[in-house]
């Protein structure tokens, strides 16, 4: 977040030129990075997975809440809470997702992208076994990997170069809504 006030238009470290917070401003700063970004949004959270679009979202969420990324998590965790759960849910999750109300295969996910989220490295044969054990499959272990490699760019990207985030809750039911039900898709308008 920006030091100097990241609930406020225009205190980004770059000039934008546009009132859109978070990764939507940079993406309207800059297109041509916005699409292969934006693509690479759908096809990891969106595309074809044994895993819902609420439970990638889930993924993004907490590597988002681990990297203190106002934006990201709140963006994604309003796509997780419209797409497979509640509010509640995605707090729980964010708060210690070993205790909340999910599946043990997405409990060995979650350990496995909040291990990613620090450093690549630290992922061991041992998570790799745990995840396994309660079917998690080649491809999903995959996805997780590549979801928390990504946000934890798409976070630094964000908050690196200072932009704003609102802070309240219900300022991202709106964009979570529309990630749910339209998704990346670069060639549809922001909000």
């Amino acid at each position: 977040m920006n030091a100097s006030d990241p609930a406020k238009p225009g205190t980004a470290h770059i000039t934008l030129n546009n009132p859109y917070p978070g990764i939507t401003g940079l993406m309207e700063f800059r297109k041509e990075t916005a699409h292969p970004l934006n693509e690479l949004a759908e096809t990891l959270l969106r595309g074809p997975s044994s895993l819902t679009s609420g439970e990638r979202e889930l993924i993004a969420t907490l590597v988002s809440s681990r990297n203190d990324c106002v934006f990201c998590q709140s963006c994604h965790g309003a796509a997780a809470h419209h797409l497979d759960g509640n509010c509640d849910l995605v707090d729980a999750v964010k708060r210690d997702f070993e205790s909340a109300d999910v599946s043990p295969k997405m409990k060995a996910l979650l350990n496995i992208a909040s291990k990613v989220q620090v450093s690549g490295k630290m992922v061991t044969p041992a998570d790799i076994t745990r995840a396994k054990s309660e079917g998690a499959t080649d491809l999903e272990l995959h996805d997780t990997v590549l979801i928390a490699a990504a946000f934890c760019m798409y976070n630094r990207y964000v908050d690196g170069l200072g932009t704003w985030a609102p802070t309240e809750r219900e300022a991202y039911f709106s964009s979570g809504k529309r990630l749910a039900e339209i998704g990346y898709n670069p060639a549809k308008p922001y909000p």
